[in-house]
């Protein structure tokens, strides 16, 4: 005597079908949320020092090589030494208490410990000067820093964004010595040299 119906002999094809396509939906939504894209962008941690950039950089126009002295001869932009910031500050604003921290580093010669806000992984390799060599501006990666009270990932940083510019650079590219206006836009007669730009896409440009 037949216990169970005929109809149920489809009924483990229908659970690995239902599993197999719950399976990869599941994946694709892991695989896009999980992007830098949504992951990274946005990400503004709380620093020890309440530093407005959009205060420095926007309303004070100071330029950003002021602070990150060595962008243009460094991989690294260089967080400013305290001595950088107190050049103003033993003279404006002396007493805040939002400076306390500042003072404290430089009376002790601690480093104040800011918090990094952009991070590529150990295994990729990014040089700063090459990048404003090119006439890449610091406004294609970090967005108007000029605007942000607090300093926040704007881009995503991940491979393939970096690719799609690597392979057309040509709309980030600016004059040389326009990197650190965050305010230029190409007009009708600005013609980026793409010739003399060669990034690569090769593995080992990024990956040592």
């Amino acid at each position: 005597m037949q216990i169970f119906p005929r109809h149920l002999n489809l009924l483990p094809l229908v659970i690995a079908g239902a599993a197999t396509v719950g399976g990869g939906v599941l994946t694709g939504a892991i695989w896009y949320y999980a992007s830098p894209a949504n992951l990274q962008v946005g990400y503004a941690p709380e620093q020890p020092v309440p530093y407005s950039h959009r205060l420095h950089a926007g309303e004070m126009e100071l330029d950003c090589r002021y602070c990150h002295a060595n962008v243009e001869r460094s991989h690294e932009a260089m967080i400013p030494p305290t001595q950088t910031c107190m050049g103003c500050h033993t003279q404006v604003h002396p007493e805040s208490q939002r400076l306390a921290a500042v003072r404290e580093s430089f009376e002790t010669g601690e480093s104040v410990e800011w918090v990094r806000v952009h991070q590529v992984p150990d295994h990729v390799f990014f040089d700063h000067s090459v990048h404003l060599a090119a006439g890449v501006g610091c406004v294609t990666c970090h967005g108007r820093v000029d605007q942000m009270e607090v300093v926040q990932v704007d881009q995503p940083l991940s491979m393939g964004w970096c690719l799609d510019c690597h392979r057309d650079p040509g709309p980030n590219l600016r004059p040389r010595n326009e990197i650190t206006n965050m305010d230029w836009a190409p007009d009708e007669n600005w013609v980026a040299h793409v010739d003399e730009v060669n990034p690569p896409t090769h593995c080992s440009g990024c990956h040592r």
